[in-house]
């Protein structure tokens, strides 16, 4: 009997070790160590591609293979914490931050101020505010941080009176000024020629700003990459096309006599596992500005993220430069996901910035490793702040220019403040047959490098142009938003030889035409006096055409160098805008808000109410939650606009005295 029930429970055993491990799911809170709630942490499954992150409220879910697994919680500027979970369906962790004895900040006097470091050396004032900077990254600029802990808030106050006590100088972000789109009359300007923008950087990095209490410069705010930062469900395309094409009409939010035409074009969604292999490599600034905690460690993080997505057929190689550039991992399988990781791990700052040399080592081994109807691709990760060799804007352009008739592309993910080279980070781009993103935490990693995996690393179209040509007798004028950097010539939309956008796979790009229709009176076109030599003729005449524009589309198949022409006529007709779709009603709040923010000439009668209420009714599905984190965002910064309203009538007054 004894020897039954001994075969009966090994028996039994047996089949248990063969059924199939249910999953299990786990939710919780993450507080800092004060019982601030911490958003945007990254909760992942040790050993596996499975996150989330926190919301707003500090609070997560997530499904795991099973009940035994161990979870990793990591943020920038704490330290990282593995729980197993043995069984608890309900977790509350608490994280520490990295950064202690904030106390031993030490201000001398106004123009001189020396600081202690936590390990007792003093450093002079530009290395102790990159420190400072580095603390309150994980506490004070986390992209949704509602509460900031006391440590946070020391940080931001100190911070904040240094600003005002001194000099400002060691804040040397640099942004290009913009140009803004004026109205054009259709009579002297019949066609819009612009090339496509993917990027998404200014949308983020809009938000770091806003989160850490500050309205942005003008130059920050793109206000074409703001629209296209959110996800919209445009058709996709049913034949061999690349891409599909969407219009949409109705009155303008800011203007009831003015007509918004939304332009968009979606591309063609290939499944990760249809994506050709991939040789890409890992061009990471280590110089000594990429020392603080939301540069080099969140590159570590971002990189470890996206090695976790690459498959056996892909490969990765690494280079990295400070003083001078050099190979720290040849190509490797992504099969080898840990020898990557490990060569990730062991990178330090330190040293000058050296990026053209990087640039020129990271295209070499792209090229020594390509792969014939293959994704290649150099990524780099920098602040942009290249200071030695070629690092001028001239140089910087005609190297990327030169690199990118390889076949490789590239995309350039920004890190990073207080020395943030926005301008520079753009042409890199724009040159290098590549994308542009910002980085401000690792929920805005994930969205880049994992949510949207295959637009950011894999281009199914390549110089994109649009033209469009307004029909007179329908439009007086129009003014399209945004693409201010994006301008072409007429003559450039025929031209082979121009260099354009990229469209990479699942990408959606959305244009906003605002639009003066014919006969309506306004004080925002200009005549001129008659032209002596010319003869006018009058194009309206005998025009019964019910078209309101047609949008003529220029792309070239990936390795191809002959383009292809799509046209796309749009008839007129008025949709009232309540009944408009949410992707139309979203984007027109989005670009409302960035005509705020950069106090545009022509925002009429838009307003942070406005933009609230056309946005709130746009929301949708929002499954990754974007859209309700611009409903905050547009709540915090019309907060600092009043501010800013009445600091300004307080100096207005003073002046008077």
């Amino acid at each position: 009997m004894k020897q039954l029930t001994i075969c009966g429970i090994i028996i039994i055993a047996a089949l248990t070790a063969f059924l199939p491990r249910t999953s299990f799911t786990v939710k919780g809170k993450v507080t800092d160590s004060t019982g601030a709630v911490l958003s945007a942490v990254s909760v992942t499954e040790k050993a596996t591609a499975n996150i989330t992150q926190t919301d707003t409220n500090g609070n997560f879910v997530i499904t795991v293979a099973n009940a035994g697994a161990i979870l990793v919680f990591s943020s920038v500027g704490f330290n990282t914490k593995e729980i197993k979970i043995s069984g608890q369906s309900m977790l509350h962790v608490q994280l520490c931050g990295s950064a202690a004895n904030l106390e031993e900040v030490v201000v001398t006097a106004y123009s001189a101020v020396k600081k202690k470091s936590v390990t007792g050396a003093v450093v002079e004032e530009k290395e102790a505010d990159m420190m400072l900077q580095g603390m309150a990254a994980g506490a004070a600029i986390r992209a949704n941080a509602s509460y900031p802990s006391p440590a946070a808030k020391q940080i931001r106050n100190h911070n904040y009176r240094l600003h005002q006590q001194r000099d400002e100088g060691f804040n040397t972000e640099d942004y290009d000024g913009i140009a803004e789109n004026r109205f054009l009359t259709v009579k002297d300007n019949p066609l819009s020629t612009f090339s496509i923008d993917v990027d998404a950087a200014s949308y983020s990095n809009v938000r770091r700003y806003v989160n850490n209490g500050q309205l942005p410069p003008a130059g920050a705010v793109r206000i074409e990459e703001m629209v296209n930062y959110f996800h919209y469900d445009y058709p996709q395309p049913e034949d061999d096309k690349p891409f599909s094409i969407y219009t949409e009409l109705s009155a303008a939010p800011w203007n009831k006599d003015h007509r918004l035409v939304l332009v968009s074009l979606q591309g063609k969604k290939v499944a990760t596992e249809n994506i050709p292999s991939s040789n890409l490599v890992f061009l990471i600034d280590v110089s000594g500005s990429m020392e603080d905690a939301n540069k080099l460690p969140l590159v570590k993080q971002s990189m470890k993220l996206l090695t976790d997505q690459l498959r056996e057929k892909d490969k990765v190689a690494i280079v990295v430069y400070a003083g001078n550039a050099g190979l720290v991992l040849p190509a490797t399988s992504g099969a080898n996901t840990q020898t990557i990781k490990d060569a990730i791990e062991r990178l330090k700052a330190g040293g000058s910035t050296a990026g053209g040399e990087g640039i020129k080592l990271a295209y070499n081994i792209a090229r020594q490793n390509y792969m014939q109807g293959g994704n290649n691709r150099v990524i780099l990760c920098t602040d942009g702040d290249f200071n030695i060799g070629a690092s001028s804007d001239a140089d910087m352009e005609r190297l990327i220019e030169q690199e990118r008739k390889s076949g490789v592309f590239l995309t350039v993910l920004g890190y990073g403040m207080g020395n943030y080279k926005d301008n520079k980070m753009q042409k890199l781009a724009d040159k290098g047959n590549g994308n542009h993103a910002y980085i401000d935490d690792m929920g805005e990693a994930k969205k880049v490098l994992v949510s949207e995996f295959g637009g950011t690393l894999f281009t199914i179209a390549k110089d994109v142009k649009l033209q469009v040509e307004f029909n007179p007798a329908k439009v007086q004028a129009y003014r399209l938003i945004g693409y201010e950097n994006r301008l072409l010539h007429k003559e450039d939309f025929n031209n082979d030889k121009k260099d354009a956008g990229e469209l990479g796979s699942g990408h959606t790009v959305t244009a906003l035409y605002e639009v003066i229709p014919a006969g309506v009176k306004s004080n925002f076109t200009e005549k001129v006096d008659p032209l002596k030599y010319q003869f006018e003729e009058n194009n309206t005449k005998n025009n019964n055409s019910p078209e309101l524009m047609t949008i003529k589309f220029r792309y070239k198949d990936p390795d191809g160098e002959k383009s292809k022409l799509i046209q796309h006529p749009v008839v007129d007709g008025h949709i009232a805008l309540t009944h408009t779709s949410h992707n139309f009603r979203f984007a027109a709040a989005v670009a409302q808000f960035g005509m705020l923010l950069t106090r545009s000439a022509f925002m009429q009668q838009s307003s942070y109410n406005n933009v609230l209420a056309l946005a709130n009714s746009a929301i949708g599905t929002d499954q990754e939650g974007y859209r309700k984190g611009f409903l905050e965002l547009v709540r915090r910064a019309g907060t600092l606009a009043k501010k800013e309203k009445r600091v300004e009538k307080e100096d207005e007054l003073v002046g008077r005295k």
